[in-house]
């Protein structure tokens, strides 16, 4: 169902080395923002991608009498509820060095 495969994200809390975190830019707040922005891509592109799906299913005429359950419907629901939550997957691509990024600001320093 989902386009992306992350069958390598654990589903619990799992203590982390922060000295990992800032090995790529030396910064741990930098590598949090990184993180946290692309945590927002993520949930971003499956909440679009559970709601393209779920229009199929919309009636525009429906009333709270003819409101039904769809099997269809619910099994797709609780397949995005036991994805991973967005930040899990966002550290594990980070710390897999899957994530570019760039800081305008130190590359201006740079030049």
């Amino acid at each position: 169902m989902a386009t992306n495969n992350h069958a390598g994200v654990p589903q619990t809390t799992v203590v982390r080395d922060l000295r990992k975190f800032d090995k790529e830019t030396g910064n741990i707040y930098e590598s949090i923002a990184i993180i946290s922005k692309r945590a927002n891509q993520i949930s971003a592109q499956v909440k679009e991608e559970l709601h393209n799906k779920l229009q199929e299913f919309s009636n525009d005429n429906d009333t709270l009498e003819e409101v039904f359950e769809n099997r269809e419907q619910i099994e797709i629901s609780s397949y995005y509820e036991k994805l991973p939550k967005a930040t899990l997957i966002a550290i594990e691509e980070f710390l897999a060095d899957k994530i570019y990024y760039r800081n305008p600001i130190k590359e201006n320093r740079e030049q």
